[in-house]
């Protein structure tokens, strides 16, 4: 099982490209099952979860290819088959997403209950729930989704949920309602950037969606949907963990490639920490030479903080000057990491459902473990401030949501590198520099 190995205290400068958005990558490739004809999307990024992704559609009747130009060539070629494979819809949970495409098209569909990182419950009822509004049949057999739909027909549904809105299952809903006969208004609809993406593609194959972005979409539903090409969204979440690499590190960085106001609410908390954060079109600089504000975090449906980056907002405030609060209103359960943190030398303690990190001066180098993606995320932020050597453990979750992520901090500066094995000791193959400092 690979590792990483930090030798923490290298602040990050240069300039880095942020990559395709994974969380619109994947329900874009599920929406290729809505058509016969050849789906082109640039900017996918070659991670675990597509490679999972694709396998999964390769079972379902759609050919991936890679193109020499990097993007992913898709195209139903056999819409027989309508039973997704269980012991890879259970590796994640946002290849659930194919159950409102092959209801549409296919009209019956088997597709498993759900997995992916163990983050606390994530019920599909409100996927269930608006799919049943558009006149599908629905049980669940032996943790099987078992869905028909002869006609699919337009309704008034409300994807609102006791954590807000559903991401995946607006994306299942609006997939299914776009070959529903009439019209479809779908209330407390998620307004994540990520589902805008899939309304602009879906548009771009011949829906008819209007509202994306807000709460209520408007679907008038179409006999059938083309081909297209289109071109996915930077990753804010890998743009919002690098800007925390740079502020954790002390450095200056650069991010390339980004939407800034995708994360607006997260540059404004860096801000509010010290941070000095530049915004261009389309490029982002952050800068760091103090010790950080403590702020209070609260993680939420968009457009307030992604619960994507509730990890890496514990690991930069443990580093903080005073004591920061983090709680998480999307998975309150979702502070695993929060013990590994605390080996490195943080001071979490949780109080109910509410992370209290006590910022404390410095933190030590040891080996951790990594429970999911985003944790993992945060354990090797935490290991690029440590002193001394970190050492992350299961970093394959990281490789589900991150491409290459080493390679890019390691262009920046940072003492990182993957092992195979674990050697007891640090080599002197990395590149030792001192961390500037102005105050404890």
């Amino acid at each position: 099982m690979d590792e990483f190995r930090i030798l923490g205290g290298e602040p990050l400068h240069g300039i880095v490209k942020v990559g395709g958005a994974k969380n619109s990558a994947l329900p874009l490739m599920a929406a290729s099952i809505l058509t016969d004809q050849p789906i082109r999307l640039e900017h996918v990024p070659r991670l675990a979860d597509v490679d999972t992704l694709s396998l999964l559609l390769a079972g379902l009747g759609v050919e991936s290819v890679r193109g020499t130009d990097g993007a992913l060539q898709m195209q139903t070629v056999d819409e027989t088959p309508i039973r997704a494979a269980r012991e890879l819809v259970r590796q994640m949970r946002a290849s659930f997403c194919v159950l409102g495409p092959l209801l549409a098209r296919r009209g019956r569909a088997i597709v498993p209950l759900p997995g992916g990182c163990n983050i606390g419950p994530r019920p599909v009822d409100l996927h269930l729930k608006g799919l049943a509004a558009l006149g599908a049949e629905l049980d669940v057999v032996d943790g099987d989704v078992v869905a028909r739909a002869a006609d699919l027909r337009g309704a008034a549904i409300d994807l609102g949920g006791p954590g807000g809105s559903t991401v995946t299952g607006t994306a299942n809903v609006l997939c299914a309602a776009v070959l529903a006969r009439g019209e479809t208004i779908l209330r407390q609809a998620a307004r994540e950037p990520e589902i805008a993406d899939l309304g602009h593609c879906l548009n771009a194959m011949g829906a008819r969606i209007a509202g994306l972005g807000t709460s209520t979409l408007r679907i008038t539903g179409v006999g059938e949907l083309h081909g297209t090409s289109y071109r996915v969204i930077p990753d804010r979440i890998e743009a919002a963990t690098l800007a925390m690499a740079a502020a954790i590190t002390r450095g200056s960085v650069t991010l390339d490639g980004v939407i800034p106001e995708h994360f607006g609410i997260v540059i404004d908390r860096l801000r509010e920490t010290g941070c000095n954060v530049e915004v261009a079109p389309h490029r982002l600089r952050v800068a760091a030479d103090c010790r950080l504000k403590p702020v209070e975090i609260v993680a939420e449906p968009y457009p307030g903080i992604p619960t994507d980056v509730q990890a890496q907002w514990i690991a930069l405030l443990s580093l903080a000057k005073g004591r920061s609060t983090v709680r998480d209103r999307v998975f309150p359960g979702r502070f695993q990491h929060v013990p590994e943190l605390n080996r490195l030398g943080a001071d979490v303690a949780m109080a109910g459902e509410t992370a209290l990190v006590h910022g404390v001066a410095r933190l030590h180098g040891r080996r951790v473990t990594a429970s999911d993606l985003r944790a993992s995320a945060a354990l090797v932020l935490a290991g690029l401030a440590a002193e001394g050597e970190t050492i992350v453990d299961e970093i394959h979750h990281l490789d589900r949501g991150y491409e290459k992520l080493d390679d890019k901090l390691r262009s920046l500066g940072a003492a990182i590198r993957r092992t195979a094995t674990a050697p007891s000791q640090m080599t002197n193959a990395y590149h030792r520099t001192v961390t500037p400092t102005c105050g404890p």
